[in-house]
């Protein structure tokens, strides 16, 4: 336990990989006691990422088994039961890692792979955690799967004064039928493009790891390339986490 018998949390973003360790993260990591870090199987290339970079800094990792997720009620599609879904696997990680951090006290981090501010559950379960433990936390920013999409297709994510939509795989349709000519989406599997024939994309699997893949251009004209593409990413690592930019033909007014 940290002073007056507080643990302390650090939720660090550690971008894509080791490369991305920025020196303000390092520096975190340097002093805490442990790492905690879910482990969705037994061969799990993000655990292990994980494991390079703590052990890049002296730091030991303490895996935790992931709990099962109801995926049948994930893939209704409808909203209500994905997000009851998604409320009770948050709600068994929270009381898996509170087992930990009971038992082991001290200064623990969670490295969030891309940023804690996008599409992931890390701040939430923290608070959780908060609400059971005697427990101060923080956090610090990584470099983020858009930003680096951007980086490797050397584009700017919106055109002059324009906004970009960030969302994800699940409720692109939802963005386009609502108008949207500027979106990022996120969380996706093999994108579904059906109307989008038109439409550009840039593209990007696995970004900054093992069998990085990217793909641009119409959205018509690569399809097969993407289907390859992301054949090849799995390949290569043995999971695909894509990213892409997706831009209406009339969204750039230049």
């Amino acid at each position: 336990m940290t002073a007056q018998g507080r643990i302390r949390l650090r939720i660090l973003g550690i971008g894509m990989g080791p490369q991305h360790t920025t020196p303000e993260v390092a520096e975190a990591l340097r002093g805490c006691d442990y790492v905690v870090a879910a482990q969705k199987h037994d061969d799990d290339g993000l655990l292990a990422a994980r494991r390079e970079i703590a052990a890049a800094h002296g730091v030991e990792v303490v895996a935790v088994r992931d709990p099962e997720r109801d995926r049948v009620s994930s893939s209704t599609g409808e909203s209500a039961h994905y997000t009851g879904a998604v409320r009770a696997w948050h709600e068994a990680r929270v009381a898996a890692y509170e087992t930990v951090l009971r038992e082991r006290g001290g200064t623990a981090a969670f490295l969030v792979w891309g940023d804690p501010s996008l599409y992931d559950s890390t701040i939430r379960v923290v608070e959780q955690l908060a609400s059971r433990l005697p427990l101060d936390y923080d956090v610090l920013p990584g470099i983020s799967a858009p930003q680096l999409l951007a980086a490797r297709h050397r584009l700017v994510l919106h055109p002059v004064g324009r906004p970009v939509h960030i969302t994800t795989a699940r409720r692109l349709p939802e963005a386009v039928d609502a108008g949207q000519t500027n979106i990022v989406v996120m969380l996706g599997s093999a994108p579904d493009l059906d109307g989008l024939a038109d439409w550009s994309i840039w593209w990007g699997a696995n970004l900054g790891a093992a069998g990085e893949e990217l793909v641009t251009g119409r959205v018509g004209d690569v399809l097969p390339q993407l289907e390859e593409a992301r054949a090849r990413a799995r390949a290569a690592a043995g999971w695909v986490m894509d990213v892409y930019l997706l831009r209406a033909p009339d969204a750039d007014p230049q």
